[in-house]
Parts: C-alpha cells; structure tokens; sequence
C-alpha cells in the first residue's frame, strides 16, 4: 500500500476447487467481506479463513500494529447476501458483477444486504452477458489471445 493510513478495498477472486467468490478486505479496519454467489457460509471454506487470518495478521505485523492477546483475533467477516446463480457454471461472472459493482459506486464499506443500487435475488440472463462481454471486452483489449 502506497499510504498505510489510507483506507481501502482490496479485491480478492478466490477459487475454492471450481468454485469462484469474492472477497473484499479493508486490512485497515480488519474487515472482510465475503461475497459467495451459492450462498456458502466461509466456514464451509475454513482452509481459507485461515489463509486470510493469516494473511491481515502479517499485514498488522508489519505496519508494527499493537493489540491485545484479545484483539489479536479481531478480524470480522461479513457475509454479504448477494445475487445468487442458479446453475454450477456463472460464479466466475458473478464474483466479476459483484466487484464491477463495488468499483462502480466506490465505496469502502459493502452492506451486508449488498448496494441497494444493485439488489437483486438473482442476476437475470442479460445481466450476466452484460459482464461476460465486458470480460471478452476487456481480454481482447490485454490481447490475450494473440
């Protein structure tokens, strides 16, 4: 981080064998928040819990940051109800819409009932080829496939 006071949101797509969600951390405030469109609890993924336990307690390490034996486990995850798929094959494009959706409105902070601007109970067909082309979009622009 360029400005360790600063406060911001550090995307993390995170593949759980087949299996894409989102995770939105604040390392400042020790938040993250998990986003999983078939509606997982993070326990059921508890090898990435502790990666990413782990991985804010360096953070905290680093930046020289004193707690309490009690604060050291101060981390808070949020699940986030979020649109959910409903088939075995979008979750890659809907942890895509759940981040282009953060970015859009720029905020430090998800609702646990996600953005009231996006509320839905599921994408529709025309939301998810909505991010599907801007994903080709975007990987043609890299020129990826050349």
């Amino acid at each position: 981080m360029d400005n360790k006071d600063a406060e911001k949101l550090f995307f993390i797509p995170f593949n759980i064998g087949g299996h894409w969600l989102l995770l939105a951390i604040n390392p400042i405030r020790e938040i993250v928040y998990y986003l999983d469109s078939l509606g997982n609890d993070w326990t059921t993924y508890p090898d990435m819990k502790v990666l990413i336990d782990t991985v804010l307690q360096a953070f905290r390490a680093q930046r020289d940051i004193q707690t309490s034996r009690r604060g050291a486990n101060s981390i808070t995850w949020i699940k986030v109800v979020c649109p959910q798929q409903r088939n075995q094959i979008d979750c890659g494009y809907f942890m895509l819409r759940f981040m282009r959706d953060t970015l859009a409105l720029g905020r430090l902070k998800i609702p646990t009932d996600y953005f009231d601007e996006f509320k839905c109970a599921f994408y529709t067909k025309d939301q998810v080829d909505e991010i599907k082309e801007e994903w080709c979009q975007f990987m043609i622009e890299l020129n990826v496939c050349s």
